[in-house]
């Protein structure tokens, strides 16, 4: 369910409204809050861009789905849904790069949008999700409170933004 004051929306293929500086803003606030999303703070926007561009090209190619959450004409928040091609990952899908604006937080919105990226990989017949986040962050309880269980711990996997590596933590959900 939606929360009030927030429409969500599954992008489509043909739709390029991810190469528009709202969801370079949004891939910004989080890398600087400290989200471990592949990218280190300062993140200057026209990589953010780039990235973006990225996602166009692999949903133009019906390889990932794209969802975004608007607060009225403001970006609050995105998921993605990372379908696997090759013929023994037909069933499996990674749900990748849930991002909520700083502003947006601790309102639902993250737990929208994960059960709409799940509902579209059950329809899809994706019946086994993957994703990994920093152990430790809060994101951690949203995941288990939605039923993710947790496969394992790598240790030094990322690199923050003090330079240090910190241990990851891979999830999974059995649809």
């Amino acid at each position: 369910m939606t929360p009030p004051g927030f429409a969500l929306q599954q992008l489509t293929d043909t739709d390029a409204s991810v190469e528009t500086p709202a969801f370079a803003d949004l891939l910004i606030d989080a890398v600087a809050a400290g989200a471990s999303v592949g990218y280190l703070p300062p993140l200057a926007p026209a990589e953010a861009l780039a990235y973006w561009r990225s996602v166009q090209a692999a949903r133009a190619a019906g390889e990932r789905l794209v969802w975004a959450a608007w607060s009225g004409a403001d970006l609050a928040g995105s998921v993605q849904l990372d379908l696997v091609q090759r013929p023994n990952g037909w069933h499996r899908a990674e749900v990748m790069k849930l991002l909520v604006h700083r502003r947006f937080r601790r309102r639902g919105l993250g737990r929208a949008l994960m059960l709409a990226a799940e509902a579209a990989a059950r329809a899809l017949g994706r019946t086994t999700l993957v994703l990994d986040t920093l152990l430790g962050e809060p994101s951690e309880q949203l995941y288990a409170g939605l039923g993710w269980q947790k496969a394992g711990v790598i240790p030094q996997y990322a690199r923050v933004a003090d330079g240090s590596l910190q241990p990851t933590v891979v999830y999974y959900k059995l649809l």
